[in-house]
């Protein structure tokens, strides 16, 4: 198991799940067999992965990759995606970027967090991820009268063909992933 240790990186040392191995597995394999993403994964490893239970018998497989590769693995998203979900059948393949979230600074503290670390901007980057390769292009926020709130995502429906079997998928895993209740809509065009 030594070749798949350097397909996952975990922080502090920790030891990788059975799960995460497999993964990493996949990803080694893929490297030594696929022409195309050999020299694009050479260099490419993992934070984390974890399974979310989609709706029905549906089940979905959370890849968190680090923040600073993240350039890499989307130039290859679209075919990594497609063999993995070859690999993992009936399992839907998301990529998501390894971030963190930083409390507020104490009162009377110098020190600033970035904007790039508060909640709000962790949430709205996962959504990005989420969703690729289709872009965002519209978001609404509907207020219930129970005081309930349920966010509209618009994705660009140039990318309906890649994305419009995964939408369940997208919702339960940003239920999952920040607690927040999403639909994901392609925009009503008038033709």
């Amino acid at each position: 198991m030594y070749t798949t240790k350097q397909k996952i990186h975990k922080d502090k040392d920790a030891e990788p799940s059975e799960f995460e191995e497999t993964i990493a597995q996949a990803l080694f394999d893929l490297e030594n067999t696929n022409s195309e993403l050999k020299s694009d994964l050479k260099d490419l490893y993992i934070n984390s992965a974890i399974q979310v239970d989609v709706a029905g018998n549906k089940k979905a497989v959370i890849i968190h990759v680090p923040y600073r590769l993240r350039k890499a693995y989307r130039k290859i998203h679209v075919r990594l995606v497609r063999e993995l979900e070859k690999k993992f059948s009936g399992k839907d393949v998301i990529l998501m970027a390894t971030r963190r979230i930083l409390r507020p600074p104490k009162k009377g503290s110098a020190a600033q967090r970035p904007r790039t670390r508060t909640l709000t901007a962790v949430h709205e980057a996962m959504l990005e991820d989420l969703v690729l390769p289709a872009e965002i292009v519209g978001k609404r926020i509907r207020y219930r009268v129970d005081g309930s709130k349920i966010m509209k995502v618009f994705l660009d429906p140039k990318e309906k063909n890649n994305t419009e079997y995964k939408l369940d998928t997208f919702s339960a895993v940003y239920r999952k992933l920040s607690g927040k209740d999403v639909v994901f809509e392609y925009p009503i065009t008038d033709a």
